[in-house]
């Protein structure tokens, strides 16, 4: 009764259900939480079009404008403020459209979650995870919410990126709430961040975003963003010019005070030999270049989301990049399905569609190509099943069919598999493995190659 006590309470605290949320109260807690995202980045154009700003050059010519105006030359101010605002704007534009686009491509390769709404396992994008909302975990699922465990079969969490231990954690179905859990026994806790290892679980999210634990220690971890090595090389360029700058207004000024000179003429010579020596076109010309480098870059699919980072880009030595997706298409095909002699096998290619229909863990392309073969596997009923984690290697299936027999089918990484059988089904019949095991190992191997 103490957990059915405690799961009642934690569903009417997050106003859910066993069967999860309704698509109308999904929608409207989905809205409610960008709201006040928004509301927190509303003004990400402004600090973009300030971070234009921070270059010393710009700082110099937005004084040289200011002196210029005070001394009445209003056609020098007005040309320098020109410059100031091509350069800034240009680096603006481009910048704010790369961030768009970078955006645009985030949605193309955001991660999925399995979640119930209206009773009913559909995949919805892992940022439209609201509290509230039972989603279904299997191994290699990213947990994309702070949540309570509901049930739980052979769980097993990594949990690395909070706690720094390696080895995964066994979690187990919720018997206490969280407020009456210590951290040291939240094993029927899942976090934000961390990911499945083996086993299957449904989970009732508490807590998303910024709420979770991982977004509370991303808080207190937020850096400012490094300058790359052209931002370094102008900003140490600009105070150079502008304590040279500042030395011959200041050196100038006092030799000719010193030759009793006039001292506002002294001090007008000195002003206007500082906009002399500010080179006004230089930010413009930085920011033309810089933009056609990313203009030649994007007509190459690559996008650039801050104009400085193109010189880092140049300096490059070694580029990695994950291939799925990205050299690869990610889709796969059957090739064959043979048994132990090399021979073409109708049983072999039912056995992997009845593993397939039946295993609710890992999501795999794999499964799911078997589940297309056809076959008709309406005659097995599931009884039991390991799930697939990245230890073992291996799922497997009990299954009964229609003469009530039971079956346990096993698919998995080759070596794993083969590790596990001590005899062979040949067209002789069941035979013990002995030197089979070495025709089957290179039978793989063909094929891998």
């Amino acid at each position: 009764m103490l957990l059915e006590s405690n799961l009642k309470s934690a569903f009417v605290r997050l106003k859910s259900t066993p069967q999860g949320l309704s698509g109308t109260d999904a929608s409207s807690r989905l809205t409610a939480s960008r709201s006040i995202a928004s509301l927190q980045y509303r003004d990400s154009d402004l600090r973009l079009l300030l971070r234009q700003f921070k270059s010393p050059l710009v700082l110099l010519l937005l004084v040289a404008m200011s002196i210029s105006a005070t001394l009445g030359d209003r056609l020098d101010a007005l040309i320098v403020f020109g410059v100031i605002a091509m350069s800034t704007l240009m680096g603006f534009w481009q910048e704010r459209r790369s961030a768009h686009a970078l955006a645009a491509l985030l949605k193309v390769i955001q991660t999925h979650s399995t979640v119930l709404r209206d009773g009913i396992p559909v995949e919805v994008p892992s940022d439209q995870i609201v509290y509230g909302d039972v989603i279904v975990l299997n191994a290699g699922d990213a947990i994309p919410g702070d949540g309570l465990i509901l049930e739980a079969k052979d769980l097993f969490v990594d949990e690395s990126v909070l706690t720094g231990e390696s080895y995964p954690a066994e979690k187990e179905a919720c018997k206490d709430t969280e407020e009456n859990a210590t951290e040291a026994v939240k094993s029927n806790f899942v976090y934000e961040g961390t990911h499945v290892i083996s086993g299957i679980a449904r989970v009732i999210i508490a807590r998303t975003g910024s709420a979770t634990e991982l977004g509370k220690i991303s808080e207190h971890l937020q850096a400012k963003m490094p300058e790359t090595n052209f931002e370094t090389g102008m900003r140490r360029f600009g105070e150079m010019l502008m304590q040279l700058t500042l030395v011959l207004v200041i050196s100038i000024f006092a030799i000719n005070t010193f030759f009793q000179r006039p001292v506002l003429e002294s001090f007008t010579f000195a002003l206007a030999l500082a906009v002399g020596i500010t080179p006004e076109l230089l930010p413009a010309i930085v920011s033309i270049t810089l933009a056609s480098g990313a203009q030649r870059l994007a007509q190459q699919h690559v996008i650039v989301r801050r104009l400085s980072s193109i010189e880092n880009l140049g300096s490059m030595t070694v580029l990695c990049s994950d291939k799925t997706g990205t050299l690869t298409e990610g889709a796969v095909r059957l090739h064959a399905s043979v048994d132990s002699q090399n021979q073409p096998s109708p049983k072999v290619a039912l056995y992997a569609a009845i593993n397939a229909t039946c295993q609710t863990g890992f999501t795999n392309p794999i499964d799911e190509t078997l589940r297309n073969l056809g076959e008709d596997v309406s005659g097995f009923l599931k009884i039991d099943e390991v799930p697939y984690d990245f230890i073992r290697k291996r799922l497997s299936v009990v299954v009964s069919d229609s003469d009530l027999r039971e079956w346990m089918i096993t698919k998995g990484a080759f070596a794993n598999v083969i590790a596990v059988c001590n005899s062979v089904e040949t067209i002789n019949g069941v035979v013990a493995m002995g030197d089979i095991r070495a025709a089957l190992q290179d039978s793989f191997i063909r094929y891998s190659n």
